[in-house]
Formats: C-alpha cells, structure tokens, sequence
C-alpha cells in the first residue's frame, strides 16, 4: 500500500505545481490587460490562448464584469487557490493514511 501513498503524494506535489503555475500566468495576464499590449507578441498570445477559455467559460456562467471592470481573474484565482487547498490537502492526507 505504500506505493499508492508516494504515488498520491507525488501526483499531490505536480497538482500543486500545476495549480500554482497556472495562477501566476492568470496573475501575468490580468496584469497585462491593464496596458495596451501588441496582440502580435508571442507572449501576449500564449497569455490569452491559455487564459480566455477558461475566462470565457466562466463569464457563460457568472457575470463577473461590473461596469468596465473584469472580476473574472480574481475569481479563477480565488478556485485555483481553493482546489490547490482542499485537493492538494486530501491528497496528501490520503498518501500518509496509505504509507502508514
């Protein structure tokens, strides 16, 4: 059974990694909306090819714009902040159940 805590474990850290990544490229691209960037830079494109579907599907969902000002970052922080809490949490809780 310890094979499946370290591999919980291990699949808890990438997650995390993952979630935490995500969250500083949300961040960067939330950042960069406040100017007017050249749509044709590379990193301006993989910024919003990576964040405006996630975005948009959000704004399907909740209307996160009051007035001129997008709230739809901050809320996708505040999940991918939620999901790296609480999965990462059961995960890793999971993995030290299974190792012992």
């Amino acid at each position: 059974m310890f094979v499946i805590g370290y591999f919980l474990q291990a699949t808890a850290t990438v997650l995390h990694y993952v979630l935490y990544t995500y969250m500083l490229i949300v961040i960067a691209s939330a950042l960069v909306s406040w100017v007017n960037p050249d749509p044709y830079n590379p990193i301006i494109r993989f910024l919003r090819n990576v964040t405006e579907p996630v975005y948009q599907r959000m704004r399907s969902v909740l209307p996160l714009t009051v007035g001129s000002i997008d709230f739809t970052p901050l809320v996708l922080i505040l999940a991918l902040e939620f999901l790296d809490k609480f999965l990462v949490s059961v995960l890793l809780r999971m993995s030290y159940m299974l190792g012992s």
